[in-house]
């Protein structure tokens, strides 16, 4: 099953599911701001992160290959009176279907790791680098489970939110996440690939930018080899 058709099935449940999930919203808003905008966001999702940037008064392109969780998304718009700032485009972000020039593209919420292949990720850099004004910025986070984690967590239904329950089943030599979702009757399935800081620097440098900052967390302290990688990436004047 694609991870457009997995999404669609847990789109009325994503926000429930992440409700916990807002330390990041601020430093992505942040870099918004200080762009001037507009702002592509790719897997934009339900809009957790979009629609407080649009209240900011930043306006947001948000692309993302799930129609499910667009039309989550331009209701979530709708509610907040943000509509007029959330240009939302069904699309793969390997490709997005955006012609406009930005100061910065986010691609939150450890998206690039539903990319498997290392080419993979680097043509989705690559094409956030392509989008970008001279000198503009690619911002996105990423993780690498610590061994602690792996081992606490394995093969275990936990509950995340009320009624909403998610196991992760780990392959720490392949280097993949099996993380599933149960919440009423839908139960999904998708896999998360992740690198080691040194090969998304890489990767990076492959998509034709140059790494301003890495972050171990949001609240941008320096990483220091930790699970959670925040990359600050500028594209060349």
């Amino acid at each position: 099953m694609s991870t457009a058709a997995l999404y669609d099935r847990i789109a009325r449940i994503y926000d429930p599911w992440s409700a916990s999930v807002t330390e990041d919203i601020g430093f992505y808003v942040d870099h918004a701001l200080a762009s001037g905008g507009p702002v592509v966001e790719l897997a934009v999702g339900t809009g957790r992160i979009a629609i407080p940037t649009a209240q900011a008064g930043v306006p947001v392109i948000g692309v993302d290959q799930s129609s499910g969780m667009l039309a989550v998304a331009r209701e979530y718009a709708e509610r907040e009176g943000v509509a007029e700032l959330v240009d939302l485009r069904l699309g793969d972000l390997r490709e997005p279907p955006v012609t406009e020039r930005v100061p910065l593209v986010t691609i939150p919420f450890r998206s690039l790791l539903h990319l498997p292949a290392e080419v993979e990720k680097t043509r989705a850099l690559r094409a956030a680098a392509a989008l970008l004004d001279p000198g503009g910025l690619v911002v996105f986070d990423v993780f690498a489970p610590s061994r602690e984690d792996i081992e606490e967590t394995d093969g275990i239904w936990l509950e995340r939110e009320p009624g909403i329950f998610e196991r992760a089943d780990w392959d720490p030599r392949g280097r993949t996440l099996a993380l599933s979702v149960r919440a009423q009757e839908h139960t999904v399935t998708m896999e998360l690939h992740w690198l080691s800081a040194p090969e998304w620097n890489a990767l990076v440098e492959d998509a034709g930018l140059v790494v301003e900052a890495l972050h171990g967390w949001f609240d941008r302290r320096s990483y220091d080899g930790g699970e959670d990688q925040i990359w600050v990436c500028r594209r060349p004047r």
